[in-house]
């Protein structure tokens, strides 16, 4: 759930080349998008919109775990049996993916998927389910299980069961994609917002920079920073999704090695060179909770990071100067 960042424009501005914003929302991957393209005039904004689309929608139809016909959801189907010749592309993807495992100390694991549901957020728990099946509930977990052989281009998740998926780390992959398209079409600048995943490039036709507003989720009516962006940003929040047990606040974010919900944080915000890396992180640091995440952080070049702990207490990384609004 990634609903606490928004880009701010203004549409349709002009400069000396009569360049515009123009942007679309539609539903993609299972979630919001909005493409944002500065072009010549509303046909040729169109056109770069259309493209974008267009290379979104191949990427869902080759990761989607819920595609039946999609490489994804073979190799999901041949767990424990054999292993399942992929494309360069899903490869690299998933060999991306172990690497940030390995970062996080399995904070992020692409074999998420195969976790039982045992923890609902609508409000229907009243009390924590056991020890045991919470153990249960991740037995199939793990990304050390995922056997990738490079010469035959083959992934394999070793045991029966097993099943990957690209919901903590796929979006921001396909706003990264679309935007490495259209720069190789001309296209000078522009957002790919897939549902708070975001990546951009360039400047507005003003030749200021897009800015970005931070919610502040103690008071969604409000942004507590606003920042120039270059490059991506992704947050992930539980303001809405969470359970509260003996006091302590749950996320609907899964820790994929315990099982148990993480706690400790109401929104992390990553900025990063692609997407793809920011989505990831951001769901991670839930995960290894403030202290760690933010310690982590601080060892990847290029990264920054805004955290919003579960009492108000706003930490960010060094290279972050906040202006609050």
């Amino acid at each position: 759930m990634k609903p606490l960042i928004y880009i701010l424009t203004f549409l349709c501005l002009t400069n000396v080349n009569a360049q515009q914003i123009f942007k679309k929302s539609l539903s993609l991957m299972g979630s919001d998008f909005d493409i944002t393209v500065v072009a010549n005039d509303k046909a040729q904004g169109d056109e770069f919109i259309d493209l974008a689309i267009a290379e979104i929608s191949r990427i869902e139809r080759r990761i989607s775990s819920w595609d039946p016909n999609s490489e994804t959801s073979s190799v999901n189907r041949n767990a424990g049996i054999t292993p399942v010749k992929i494309s360069e592309e899903l490869f690299n993807l998933i060999e991306r993916s172990i690497k940030i495992s390995t970062i996080t100390d399995g904070a992020f694991d692409i074999t998420y998927a195969s976790m039982d549901r045992i923890w609902k957020f609508d409000g229907s728990m009243k009390t924590m389910p056991s020890e045991e099946d919470i153990m249960a509930s991740v037995s199939k977990v793990g990304y050390k299980n995922i056997v990738l052989d490079k010469d035959n281009s083959t992934a394999f998740l070793k045991n029966s069961g097993m099943k990957m998926g690209f919901g903590a780390i796929g979006k921001g992959y396909a706003a990264d994609k679309a935007k490495e398209l259209l720069q190789k079409k001309g296209v000078i600048a522009g957002i790919i917002n897939a549902s708070g995943d975001m990546n951009t490039w360039g400047n507005q036709p003003n030749g200021k920079p897009w800015l970005v507003a931070i919610t502040n989720p103690m008071n969604k009516n409000k942004a507590f920073a606003l920042l120039p962006i270059k490059g991506a940003v992704v947050t992930s929040g539980n303001y809405e999704k969470y359970i509260t047990f003996n006091n302590t606040r749950y996320s609907h974010i899964i820790d994929p090695r315990t099982g148990y919900p993480a706690s400790g944080i109401v929104s992390a915000t990553v900025f990063a060179p692609q997407a793809e890396l920011a989505d990831a992180l951001a769901t991670s640091i839930f995960v290894m909770g403030p202290e760690i995440g933010m310690d982590r952080i601080s060892q990847l070049k290029g990264i920054e990071c805004i955290i919003i702990k579960d009492d108000g207490t706003i930490i960010s990384s060094k290279g972050i100067t906040l202006k609050t609004n």
